[in-house]
């Protein structure tokens, strides 16, 4: 293969911007919070297994921490399951990428294909009321780019809106965390987690459609450019609607 072949192939490529939450404290039981392993992980392999470019960053930029329950390598073992995320841990190369991330400032949409936000805990306290990452998602919408959020980052699609004012998601279907999903967390750990819930909270708003499926079943949706994964197990099937949108 010729090095002009070789310049054309890589010009070629998709690049996914993935950000990730930074960490934070919850303000409801005043425990740590991150970004969700798998939500990042699983879209991260495929992606990257379709040849695209993935790029991660954050809001403030800085090192990253994952949600505790998500770790595979966590004593109570909730996500030992998880393969995927416990490679990427145990790979110097790819747990570097998580360890000094750049913020979102001075990101420019027109040199991505999408953009994927991971969720987690923390974006229920940190990414409500961002409005430069609010902003940066809807130009990223406007600008024709495929727009996917996964899980707790869906809580973004509260509050962000178009330049003409209108909410991003007004007339377009979507899903996040559910109401039962919300319940089932708080009972199994006794105690509430969250500062609001996102389905209770979509369902206030006028002239959108928020739908779910059932319990923990990986489920996400696509309208148009825009796409969203309901919870944990959702993030492949999220990328795979970006991928499916983008094509390879």
């Amino acid at each position: 293969m010729s090095a002009n072949t070789n310049i054309t192939d890589q010009a070629r490529r998709k690049k996914i911007l993935m950000i990730a939450a930074n960490p934070a404290i919850s303000t409801v039981n005043q425990l740590p919070v991150g970004f969700w392993w798998s939500e990042l992980t699983h879209p991260y392999w495929a992606f990257t297994e379709a040849g695209y470019e993935v790029e991660i960053r954050s809001p403030d930029g800085g090192a990253l921490v994952a949600d505790t329950w998500s770790d595979p390598e966590d004593s109570s073992g909730y996500s030992a399951y998880d393969i995927l995320s416990l490679g990427f841990k145990k790979s110097p190369q790819h747990r570097a990428l998580l360890e000094q991330t750049q913020s979102i400032e001075h990101v420019d949409p027109t040199a991505f294909d999408a953009v994927f936000l991971v969720g987690g805990q923390s974006p229920m306290f940190t990414f409500r009321r961002n409005q430069t990452l609010q902003r940066l998602v809807a130009d990223f919408f406007e600008g024709g780019k495929v727009t996917a959020l996964v899980c707790h980052a869906t809580c973004l699609l509260l509050e962000t809106k178009l330049r003409s004012g209108e909410l991003l998601v007004r007339g377009r279907t979507w899903t996040g965390f559910s109401n039962a999903e919300e319940q089932f967390a708080d009972n199994f750990v006794g105690q509430r987690i969250q500062p609001f819930w996102i389905e209770e909270e979509a369902r206030k708003l006028e002239q959108t459609n928020f739908v779910i499926d059932q319990v923990f079943r990986p489920f996400a949706v696509r309208d148009g450019l825009l796409v969203t994964g309901q919870q944990q197990h959702s993030g492949a099937v999220t990328a795979q609607l970006v991928i499916d949108a983008l094509g390879r």
